[in-house]
């Protein structure tokens, strides 16, 4: 059976190991780490999946960015280990962090962004690339594959650079 854990119950070297198995080691050079970069992932808003044995078979990580002066929360990545892909385990993941997200009122939790698969992510869990078109992001990114996912009657800028949020939320 898997269970959803909060990820800082996983000592971190072997949440690192699972993104090097699943994105491989050359994973930092991606324009979604350098969007990161100086910030620390929101612990409220970060879950892994482990097996009966407490085995680490899964994580979700959730970032403080900005969209100018308004904070998001980017998710991402969301990691499964290769053995156990293709068996429900990171849409349990982010099946739990949007509902931890939708009862949260951390800055940014009402207004979710990715860089993620738009046909998997919008069928399951509502992002779309309507909100992005504008965004612009320190790096290459397919612009079909910038998505949102905002709470009903959240609005966001049509325009603007995301950026590392260096505000540490707490949770």
């Amino acid at each position: 059976m898997v269970s959803i854990v909060p990820l800082s119950a996983i000592p971190e070297a072997e949440v690192e190991a699972l993104l090097d198995r699943a994105f491989g080691a050359d994973r930092h050079g991606r324009t979604a780490y350098r969007l990161r970069a100086g910030t620390r992932w929101i612990a409220a808003l970060s879950l892994a999946a482990t097996d009966d044995a407490d085995r680490l078979l899964g994580s979700v990580q959730s970032w403080p960015v900005r969209l100018g002066g308004d904070p998001l929360v980017m998710v991402g990545p969301v990691a499964v280990e290769p053995a156990h892909q293709q068996h429900g385990i990171g849409r349990a993941l982010m099946t739990a962090l949007i509902a931890a997200a939708d009862a949260s009122a951390l800055p940014g939790a009402d207004a979710l962004m990715m860089i993620g698969d738009p046909e998997y992510y919008g069928r399951f869990f509502g992002f779309t690339a309507d909100a992005t078109g504008g965004w612009v992001i320190d790096g290459p990114v397919e612009r079909r594959r910038l998505l949102a996912r905002l709470r009903p009657g959240r609005r966001v800028a049509a325009a603007g650079a995301i950026l590392p949020r260096t505000d540490r939320p707490a949770g």
